[in-house]
């Protein structure tokens, strides 16, 4: 196993970061490294950005118009490019259906949608979550049933992420009703302006908007939008959960967001509390163990070895991370974290922020949307017992 980068890496690392200093907008970035409201044109701006250079696509192969990395560019990307303070690629195109797309999907269906993947035109939503079905995605009821050249798709998801903004999404929809649940689940393309469907906010407690619910009445899907084979949709989900669950993990956003508790730490007049400053420490300690598992990982692809099948394992420790840091913030702000003034969380506000430091206004939103880490992709539970039963055997 070696962890340390060749020259080559360095020389790759250090042209990625002149690249994006010089094309990521100053405007997001700095609404980035203060945790401040993105907007959907901030997120699709940079993803035009990155899309015009090829690199939007940035882990797929050259064959489907990726630039061809290794597992280490890509890291080493994704890192300078948080480190710069760009937002995170929304994920759900290019990291998650595109490489389902092109594993399973026909060549009429990678000629058709991976172009708007790659260049960042066309905004892709996932329906996987249901009301009754979150970790066990197998028990889904949305139901797809086929009438002659297209499926009637009935039924409901929720937590869709940035659902607002959906052009299409891919759901996971239930076919069959024979045999074990996973055998029954399909793979489809659907079009969220199609007659039929409705999206539905969900409000959070901070009142931001970025979970929906949505609705299916007798909603036509073209079959030719479904992915592989019918009924074989369970495999095409596992495939791409294991993109998912990595992502989810985002060391590299972990160690920018250190770096801002490390600066609201000595706004706030804390760092010189040695408490505080050893749990910041254990903080960083965890985090460079996580990297470190992630080099491990991309050590062993790159040299041909199988790696464990450590993706739960990232997310469990990734999302733990999340929380951590982020009460570590609302600790170091103290009382002045809690007060909730959404227009604080806006670049530019002029006002006033009760008692203390605007930067100390998007902390208590923080803290709390970040409790749903260790749910969402797979609740934390659920991903121990897969890693109990797939890594240790």
């Amino acid at each position: 196993m070696d962890l340390s980068f060749t020259p080559e890496e360095q020389k790759f690392r250090e042209e990625i970061r002149a690249w994006v200093k010089k094309n990521l907008p100053k405007d997001i970035s700095h609404k980035v490294h203060n945790a401040l409201e993105l907007t959907r044109d901030d997120m699709q701006n940079w993803a035009k950005i990155l899309g015009s250079k090829g690199w939007l696509g940035y882990g797929w192969p050259a064959k489907f118009g990726g630039p061809g990395w290794t597992a280490v560019q890509r890291h080493l990307f994704e890192e300078e490019c948080a480190l710069a303070g760009a937002p995170r690629i929304v994920p759900f195109g290019p990291v998650m259906v595109a490489p389902v797309i092109q594993a399973f999907g026909n060549a009429e269906q990678q000629k058709r949608f991976l172009p708007g993947i790659a260049s960042g035109e066309v905004w892709w939503s996932q329906g996987y979550s249901e009301p009754g079905s979150g970790s066990d995605l197998a028990s889904v009821k949305t139901k797809a049933e086929r009438k002659g050249d297209k499926y009637i798709v009935n039924g409901q998801k929720t937590w869709t992420t940035l659902g607002q903004h959906g052009d299409w999404m891919f759901n996971l929809v239930r076919t069959s009703n024979e045999g074990k649940p996973q055998t029954g689940i399909s793979f489809l393309l659907l079009d969220m302006k199609s007659p039929g469907v409705t999206v539905r906010p969900i409000k959070l407690i901070d009142g931001g908007h970025e979970v929906n619910e949505v609705f299916f009445d007798n909603v036509e899907v073209p079959a030719e939008n479904l992915i592989g084979e019918e009924n074989k949709g369970w495999t095409y989900a596992k495939h791409l959960l294991s993109h998912e669950r990595t992502n989810i993990a985002d060391v590299n956003r972990a160690k920018r967001e250190l770096e801002r508790l490390k600066r609201i730490a000595k706004q706030e007049g804390v760092w010189e509390e040695q408490r505080f400053r050893d749990e910041i420490a254990k903080l960083e300690v965890d985090i460079v163990a996580l990297e470190m598992m992630v080099l491990r990982v991309l050590s062993a692809a790159t040299s041909g070895k199988n790696s464990l099948d450590v993706a739960g394992l990232l997310k469990i420790r990734g999302s733990e991370i999340q929380q951590r840091y982020s009460e570590l913030m609302m600790l170091a702000g103290g009382p002045y974290s809690l007060p909730l003034v959404r227009e604080a969380m806006e670049a530019g506000w002029q006002g006033n922020f009760p008692g203390g430091q605007v930067t100390l206004a998007p902390l208590a939103s923080t803290y709390f949307n970040m409790r749903k880490t260790t749910i969402y992709g797979g609740s934390n539970e659920v991903q121990r017992n897969i890693v109990a039963q797939t890594v240790l055997g």
